[in-house]
């Protein structure tokens, strides 16, 4: 039963993968980035300083509801009220030599008002272009999605996100749909939301770790994964590292991943072989880390060193990709 789901779930795309791919922007290259989650207080003293430490200067922020972001030079965190304050906010990374490359946001749009919900998205979307940072990463889950029909959730989707997109028309800031749970982690989901959106301006977070979650077999994965690159806005890149003989087999969502999630150079995804399916799509971005292995190391020095680890090997793979 599983077996099927996996082989529909990527005919399914395959029909879809004919519909024109929204652009890339023409300028920059790739790049490595990291979350904010893993270069914070439990990692390094400061955001700023752990990136300087890394040797990289991009980071993804999370943008909570009520509109505030971690501090780049302290433990505390910073309400943007105003576009004032997002513009201080990044004449202060600017002086700190750090680029905001991407906002993280998460909305449930099957819960709550839906005017309110888009536009929530429209001023993450709007701060964003005051920070500098060219994408926002928009979450796929939802609370009912598993009891919601499929056409249902799309709708939802479409409506939310092209309401936020009519009210930042003037804005070249990109949306990033993640392959995020249940839902999201469905191919043929997004690639509708991205069709009948229809917009240059929306496309994938791909999280390269995230189909492989779901308990696609790993040929699957590297089939979505090409699939998938062409839409790509931004980036998270993490790995798992299964018993050979559960890679190519159909798993339960989420087998064991608290055991088997590891770093990026370790895992049975090749990095490699994913940057060049991004490159060959034209992607142009950040390459997000994402490698949620290192919350299981006991102490700070040993989390940061597994992070400066990540960085080094995807700065590797970069410099053979050219």
């Amino acid at each position: 039963m599983f077996r099927m789901f996996a082989s529909t779930a990527v005919m399914t795309a395959i029909v879809f993968a004919g519909i024109a791919a929204p652009a890339q922007a023409a300028d920059g290259g790739i790049y490595v980035s990291m979350r904010d989650a893993y270069v914070g207080p439990d990692y390094f003293p400061t955001i700023a300083g752990g990136l300087k430490q890394l040797g990289i200067n991009s980071v993804e922020l999370t943008l909570t509801r009520d509109f505030t972001l971690a501090a780049l030079d302290s433990k505390e965190r910073v309400e943007l009220k105003s576009d004032e304050d997002a513009k201080a906010y990044r004449k202060k990374a600017e002086g700190l030599g750090v680029n905001v490359c991407a906002l993280l946001t998460a909305c449930d749009f099957s819960a709550g008002n839906m005017a309110d919900n888009s536009a929530w998205i429209a001023r993450s979307i709007e701060l964003a272009d005051l920070l500098g940072a060219g994408a926002v990463r928009i979450d796929s889950a939802m609370k009912k999605e598993k009891e919601l029909p499929f056409e249902t959730r799309v709708n939802l989707f479409v409506e939310g996100l092209k309401g936020a997109l009519d009210k930042t028309a003037n804005s070249k800031v990109t949306l990033g749909i993640e392959n995020h749970g249940f839902q999201g982690n469905n191919l043929a989901f997004l690639l509708n939301v991205f069709t009948q959106v229809n917009s240059p301006r929306l496309g994938s977070t791909m999280d390269v770790g995230n189909f492989y979650w779901r308990g696609y077999p790993l040929g699957e994965v590297y089939g979505i994964l090409r699939l998938l690159s062409p839409y790509a806005k931004h980036t998270h890149m993490k790995n798992i590292h299964y018993p050979e003989d559960q890679r190519e087999v159909m798993r339960e969502a989420g087998w064991k991943y608290s055991e088997y999630a590891c770093p990026l150079d370790e895992g049975d995804i090749d990095m490699a072989k994913v940057v060049g399916m991004l490159k060959a799509a034209g992607y142009k971005g950040d390459i997000c880390i994402e490698d949620e292995s290192v919350a299981k190391l006991k102490t700070q020095e040993e989390r940061a060193a597994q992070c400066k680890r990540n960085v080094d090997h995807l700065k590797k793979v970069l410099a053979e990709a050219k």
